[in-house]
């Protein structure tokens, strides 16, 4: 007969389609004598031990023989750059106990309040009222602050590139240093300002218990700028007493250490990243850049919020075991540590109290933080023209710029010196 044309996939009766009929093997399963049968193990053959054949003599590869499997090639002398290192069994720091480390790709699936129960800290939205006399008050600012404040974000969003438009890479931290420029032209006025120092790739690492968890804050982290003075308590005597009444936030069944990594070798060290007799020692602001161009990258607002807190948590701890030693107990002279950060156009703000380091159980005095969250500092920054039928219809340039963000920005540069 004639050839079929193409490939016969299925012979035989066609496919039942549709609903199965109703038999009692469709509606109720098969009967127990038939699952029994089925569930029954068989008899495995006995094995045979074969020798693998592989392509060892032939010297080159042959499909159907195996690969072969050669000792691993001894160099017959210690070479740091090519050797696999000890075992994590092996090394002399491998404890039996975990340790929770934050570090600064750590980011918190329960946010801020996470990192509230971690560093048993209680929040207020909004800035501390020490903050926002600054904010409000028309000498604490610079003459033709919003004109210079447009000038910064047009150079960092329009002008500082040979391209048409600068990336997140290049404009976020261009902004920044324009920014802190512009903050640094107070100095005239308050000559404090001068004895500031910005710090970039500083280590920081602090220990402390919470509950059964023992947890770690380390590594590299933003640009901290160190002042001779520290910041005076922002919170009074009486507002870290009544702390004691308030209840830390759980989120059970979640775990409080979820994202934070477990590693079993570490030292139970604690260090502020400088050394004795440095002459700026006390922390006063941290800067976060969340620069990465691409969005997955950067850290989402509520995380880079949980992360500024872990961060200026455990600055504010490093120093304070420096001070006072490593007992817990509430501290005489609170400390405080200010976080900034931004993705080149959304600002949070947030200042850090530390009142006691006595963080293992939930009661008595809490740590605060003020937070102000998501502040623009401009809507829109237009690179190239918005053209419609050959009429302009929108010019390059920035739009909707917010003086009260940069407001703020300064009022947290100026706060400890005015």
């Amino acid at each position: 007969g004639p050839r079929p044309r193409g490939i016969v996939t299925h012979t035989g009766p066609p496919r039942h389609r549709g609903p199965l009929p109703r038999t009692p093997w469709t509606t109720r399963g098969p009967p127990p004598e038939v699952l029994s049968r089925r569930a029954e193990r068989r008899p495995v053959r006995e094995q045979v031990e074969l020798d693998t054949v592989t392509y060892e003599a032939r010297q080159h590869r042959v499909p159907g023989l195996a690969r072969p499997r050669f000792p691993a090639w001894q160099r017959g002398w210690h070479d740091p750059w090519h050797s696999p290192g000890p075992r994590y069994e092996d090394m002399a720091l491998r404890k039996e106990r975990g340790c929770f480390v934050c570090h600064q790709r750590v980011r918190m699936l329960e946010g801020v309040r996470q990192a509230q129960w971690l560093t048993k800290t209680k929040l207020v939205q909004g800035l501390p009222p020490s903050v926002l006399s600054i904010v409000n008050d028309p000498a604490h600012q610079l003459q033709d602050q919003d004109e210079a404040v447009h000038r910064a974000i047009a150079h960092a969003r329009l002008w500082e590139t040979t391209e048409v438009a600068p990336r997140r890479e290049k404009y976020c931290p261009v902004l920044f240093e324009d920014l802190i420029h512009l903050c640094r032209l107070m100095t005239m006025k308050y000559p404090s300002l001068a004895k500031r120092m910005l710090a970039r790739n500083y280590r920081i690492a602090a220990v402390w218990e919470r509950e059964s968890f023992l947890l770690q804050v380390r590594g590299l982290n933003g640009i901290l700028m160190n002042s001779v003075a520290p910041i005076p308590p922002v919170a009074s005597k009486e507002e870290i007493l009544a702390t004691e009444e308030h209840v830390l936030e759980t989120f059970y069944p979640i775990s409080p250490t979820i994202d934070l990594q477990e590693v079993n070798v570490y030292r139970e060290l604690n260090d502020t990243g400088f050394k004795d007799g440095y002459p700026y020692p006390h922390p006063h602001t941290l800067y976060f850049l969340e620069s990465a161009n691409v969005r997955p990258d950067r850290f989402r607002p509520e995380q880079l919020r949980a992360k500024m807190l872990m961060f200026a948590f455990g600055n504010a701890l490093a120093k304070a075991r420096v001070l006072y030693g490593n007992d817990p107990k509430v501290l005489e002279q609170p400390i405080v540590v200010q976080s900034v950060g931004t993705d080149g156009q959304l600002f949070q703000f947030m200042v850090f109290q530390l009142n006691t380091t006595d963080l293992v159980s939930s009661d008595g005095v809490k740590n605060l933080v003020w937070i102000d969250s998501d502040q623009n500092l401009y809507e829109k920054a237009q690179c190239v023209p918005e053209v419609k039928k050959r009429v302009v219809m929108k010019p390059a340039g920035i739009y909707g710029v917010q003086p009260e963000t940069f407001k703020k920005f300064l009022a947290l540069y100026l706060h400890g010196a005015v």
